[in-house]
């Protein structure tokens, strides 16, 4: 019996190579990024979001959204709000929720399955865990709980936005603080530091999604990583090298916990850390942990292009104008293009476009940076144009 030939993917070299083998490429094969390829917008659809978008935007200005976890949450709450989605953290009728009242200070994976156990489980804990931004202490108070599950109950689409692995706990019964501990009730005997595994990560972002399908059922989940490096770290190394295992841990716990639930259609990831950090040459301001508003700008534009069904009379912005002013912020564009796109300022366009200014040390880098730019100017004449021909008639 003759077997019939099975067709692979192969990528060779060439023959005039230093080597000349043949590799096997398997069923997907995605390429890191050019400069050059990343000049366009477009090329973060390709290059970042492919994988991870919906199959068609799902949010409307009627559904129904919860927001928060770390303080990256509140630029996504703000966000939609402003742009008249309905964020339900946004309200004043659950104002006494934790979620809500301190809701961006959220910051590991214990703290936000806590609020689920307690909100839709009825779990109390044996000591005060939650103390606010002042120290003070955030009880087990009844009010809060019932609006925290009123606000769950009512929720079509969670955002949870995880921080940081760094965590400070009770070692007698093991219980993980939502920061660290006030000084007057610090106890070195029994209050410890220890930096959160990988596994202790996936376990918590996968009972809270098990929370959710239990409770919520047909309610999706947006899971995000956020990208604000640590402040510092109660490591005895350096802060930098320990943001890297902080987020590295909650990236790898959130990649397995997406993929082993990914068939069932209600999870999702939405790479806001991998768009700042790794899209953009320089996107934070002067104390290097808060992006620049036209980065956090771009993001939550892409954000509603890629999730949400906006109204006539409310379109999204333009995405090709937030990616130039975000370009900008990040050093990776000239400064005064902010200014020309913010005033959509034809006349600058074409001056800073024929000035002979070097966009990028690359010829090719350039070159594609002003046909991008070119491309801008020719939408803004065609736009002009349509409304003057409008106007006549």
């Amino acid at each position: 019996m003759t077997k019939k030939a099975i067709s692979h993917n192969f990528q060779s070299t060439t023959k005039d190579g230093s080597e000349f083998r043949t590799w096997f490429r398997g069923e997907h094969t995605n390429f890191n990024p050019t400069a050059l390829q990343m000049v366009d917008e477009e090329a973060v659809e390709t290059f970042v979001l492919k994988g991870w978008q919906p199959d068609t935007p799902c949010i409307t200005p009627e559904t129904q959204i919860t927001a928060f976890g770390s303080c990256f949450a509140a630029n996504i709450s703000n966000w939609l709000s402003k742009r008249n989605f309905r964020v339900l953290t946004q309200g004043e009728e659950a104002k006494r929720a934790y979620v809500v009242s301190c809701g961006e200070g959220m910051v590991n994976s214990f703290v936000i399955r806590q609020q689920f156990e307690w909100a839709w489980e009825n779990k109390v804990f044996s000591q005060v865990l939650w103390h606010g931004y002042k120290a003070e202490e955030y009880g087990y108070d009844p009010v809060a709980q019932a609006q925290t599950k009123e606000l769950f109950d009512k929720t079509d689409v969670f955002i949870l936005t995880f921080g940081l692995s760094e965590v400070w706990y009770d070692e007698p019964t093991g219980n993980v603080f939502w920061r660290t501990i006030p000084k007057d009730v610090y106890d070195p005997s029994r209050h410890k530091f220890r930096v959160a595994s990988v596994e202790e990560n996936r376990q918590n972002i996968d009972a809270i999604y098990q929370l959710i399908r239990k409770h919520r059922p047909d309610a999706k989940v947006i899971v995000t990583l956020s990208p604000i490096p640590l402040i510092a770290t109660f490591r005895d190394n350096s802060c930098i090298t320990s943001n890297s295992v902080s987020k590295a841990s909650l990236r790898v716990a959130i990649d397995e916990v997406v993929r082993a639930h990914k068939a069932e259609g209600k999870l999702f990831y939405w790479p806001s850390y991998e768009l700042v950090t790794d899209v953009f040459k320089m996107p934070y301001k002067s104390d290097r942990r808060h992006p620049h508003i036209p980065v956090l700008d771009y993001i939550m534009t892409r954000f509603e292009h890629s999730w949400c069904i906006s109204s006539e009379k409310n379109p999204p912005p333009s995405l090709d104008e937030a990616w130039v002013k975000a370009c900008t912020a990040a050093g990776l564009l000239p400064a005064q293009l902010d200014g020309i796109v913010s005033g959509k300022r034809p006349y600058r366009m074409r001056q800073l476009i024929n000035g002979g200014e070097r966009l990028d040390r690359d010829d090719k880098v350039h070159s594609g940076k002003i046909a991008m730019l070119k491309r801008l100017l020719f939408r803004w004449d065609a736009e002009r144009k349509a409304s003057t021909l409008q106007s006549d008639q």
